[in-house]
């Protein structure tokens, strides 16, 4: 799965890079919140995203509030990823638009099973996604279906007075 990481400090972004790749991910990196808000707006942007709150140009919680307010075809699973761990400040983070919560240090098994819990949560949203295509396709079929009927009951009509 592709994650986009965006960490302005280029050792952590190193870090979670590396734990991320070791664990079977491609990583799609930022330095700064505007090169991640411009990357998840793309038609390929990554499902997952892990953001720091603190970054130049534009934080995190910025980030999340723009996602939030422009429609996306595909949503995007955030974990915001911070030094800040004060309960405002989750409380903040998950209002702005993110799905989790981490603060630093990070623990790697905790990144790890919050990654996986945000991953099934994207795969689920994809099968949902997929069904609902699916059902609005046999319902059109289905319309189709019923505005032949008033023509099979005339040709039935028909064929009964002869």
């Amino acid at each position: 799965m592709r994650i986009l990481i965006a960490e302005d400090d280029l050792v952590s972004r190193r870090v979670l890079e590396g734990s991320l790749v070791k664990w079977g991910h491609e990583v799609v990196a930022c330095s700064d919140g505007s090169e991640a808000c411009q990357a998840l707006q793309r038609e390929e942007a990554p499902r997952l995203a892990i953001l720091d709150w603190m970054m130049p140009k534009m934080d995190g919680v910025q980030v999340c509030r723009e996602l939030s307010r422009v429609p996306h075809p595909k949503s995007i699973y955030i974990i915001l990823l911070t030094a800040k761990g004060r309960r405002e400040d989750v409380v903040a983070g998950l209002q702005a638009g993110a799905n989790d919560y981490i603060t630093k240090p990070f623990c790697p098994e905790e990144l790890r099973a919050r990654v996986q819990v945000g991953l099934r949560i994207v795969e689920l949203q994809g099968n949902l996604a997929r069904r609902v295509e699916e059902l609005e396709a046999a319902l059109s079929r289905l319309k189709q279906l019923q505005g032949l009927l008033p023509i099979c009951s005339y040709c039935k009509k028909v064929r009964d007075d002869q």
